[in-house]
């Protein structure tokens, strides 16, 4: 990957929308050349996926929760079991397998402090191997981005 290419991801990151024309002008490359790049690319892994992000307050899903899990066991098999239920959560956007005192961090976005509470009770308790969560609220976002700095 070469200057060019990064400085090409950057532009990506800012605005997948733009065309390979527009891509072209800013990078001083050919339409073509801009096309191959970005195909290499994605070819290579490089760009797994293109997303809108949305606005979580317009969708009604601004209550934002990092929920700390901490499994009973900490097994092969109940590892491999808990993260294959938690993938299937909707309300879990994020889920990370970390070091200190919890095993798991999720991120949840959900509605509310009631539609949090019936996610708890309803969904989350009914996983197996959780020995305790501890649960904290957004107050405020400070920094949110997807880019990567290259």
């Amino acid at each position: 990957m070469d200057a060019i290419d990064k400085k090409l991801l950057g532009l990506l990151q800012e605005d997948t929308k733009k065309t390979t024309k527009e891509l072209s002008m800013v990078l001083n490359l050919s339409v073509t050349a801009v096309y191959e790049r970005i195909k290499k690319l994605e070819r290579e892994g490089v760009i797994s996926k293109y997303v809108a992000i949305l606005d979580r307050n317009k969708i009604e899903k601004a209550f934002v929760v990092f929920c700390h899990i901490k499994l009973i066991q900490h097994t092969k098999d109940l590892i491999h079991t808990f993260e294959s239920e938690v993938v299937k959560l909707d309300e879990v956007l994020e889920c990370f397998h970390v070091s200190g005192d919890y095993d798991y961090i999720l991120k949840v976005n959900v509605k509310d402090m009631d539609e949090y509470r019936e996610f708890m009770v309803t969904k989350l308790t009914g996983l197996q191997h959780i020995g305790s969560t501890h649960s904290s609220f957004m107050i405020g976002e400070v920094k949110n981005t997807t880019a990567f700095t290259l």
